[in-house]
């Protein structure tokens, strides 16, 4: 009689190894996430994944800095994206690429606060900040932002408490290290168990300080503190990532990975921008954030329409 082996948890440090089982990788069923996610005015309805629009009001981010610095062009923006049928139009005033330098709270507040406020006045896309400052969050909320979204994942003093008291919904996102010097050294023993470990235990934190469950969703990072094997890796295991079933934000819009991939600069990465956008909602995305809001959201309806006609909806 042949003996069965035994098998135990597996450790390396090769983030390229941990992989789905076979059969898994890629697969159109559609993972068990919690479908709705309650915003501070309304109830985002995540049966089918939406798309979150990129709107940076800064002068250094990585792929389009400076374009939209000013107010006008900002707002103008932003209302394209809403038209282009983005669900949520993400403010963001400082910039976290690798090496970003910070700025400070009144830096960022000026920057954001009058672009929300003309955005929720004039469109029915949700307006969201990214931000890690609880002054900047209490400020954008104030201005009619309905969102909270943080690459720290609320772990800046008194953010936890800032988010909770103004009943927002939050979108956590996993990071090793900070924006200066995350690209550094990324080291993971097992990339895919310690970002959904850390998630998980974000949104426990976020439980007790008084965030209801259904106003959360999560974010692996991808690119934040993570060689490119480790994003992969994370990409091609989403459906591991929802810590406790929460929705999942993935944001893959023209980053290093997909130029890393095709050789491209970030303003030609489109075409793998949208294949990634496609390939995470196969595997179980329920916010796509990206910069070019109509490719995207077609590149996710294709994805929804397979997926469907795999699980015999359509």
């Amino acid at each position: 009689m042949a003996r069965r082996r035994a098998v135990g948890p597996r450790r390396s440090t090769d983030a390229g190894r941990e992989r789905p089982g076979p059969g898994r990788a890629f697969s159109l069923a559609a993972p068990r996430f919690q479908m709705k996610l309650a915003l501070r005015d309304r109830t985002l309805d995540l049966a089918e994944p939406v798309v979150m629009g990129v709107l940076n009001v800064t002068p250094d981010s990585f792929s389009d800095g400076g374009l939209y610095a000013g107010v006008d062009a900002a707002v103008a923006r932003g209302e394209r994206m809403a038209e282009e049928g983005a669900a949520i139009v993400d403010v963001g005033g400082e910039s976290t690429r690798p090496g970003a330098a910070p700025v400070t709270a009144e830096e960022e507040i000026r920057r954001v606060v009058p672009v929300i406020e003309r955005l929720v006045a004039r469109i029915r896309a949700a307006v969201s900040v990214d931000t890690s400052k609880p002054e900047v969050m209490r400020a954008a909320v104030a201005a009619g932002a309905s969102m909270v979204n943080d690459v720290r994942a609320l772990r800046l003093p008194g953010a936890l408490e800032a988010a909770a008291g103004c009943g927002v919904a939050v979108c956590l996102m996993h990071m090793q290290g900070e924006p200066a010097t995350m690209q550094v050294r990324p080291d993971y023993a097992r990339v895919v168990a310690e970002v959904r470990e850390f998630l998980a235990s974000r949104a426990r934190a976020c439980a007790a300080a008084g965030i209801a469950r259904e106003r959360i969703c999560v974010d692996p990072g991808i690119g934040f503190g993570k060689t490119p094997a480790h994003n992969l890796a994370l990409l091609a295991n989403l459906a591991a990532l929802g810590a406790d079933g929460l929705p999942v934000l993935v944001g893959v819009s023209r980053k290093s990975l997909v130029g890393i991939i095709t050789g491209r600069a970030p303003e030609d990465r489109l075409a793998g921008s949208v294949a990634f956008a496609a390939l995470a909602v196969a595997q179980g995305a329920s916010i796509v954030r990206a910069h070019d809001v109509a490719a995207t959201l077609d590149a996710v309806r294709v994805a929804i329409a397979l997926r469907r006609a795999g699980t015999g909806d359509s």
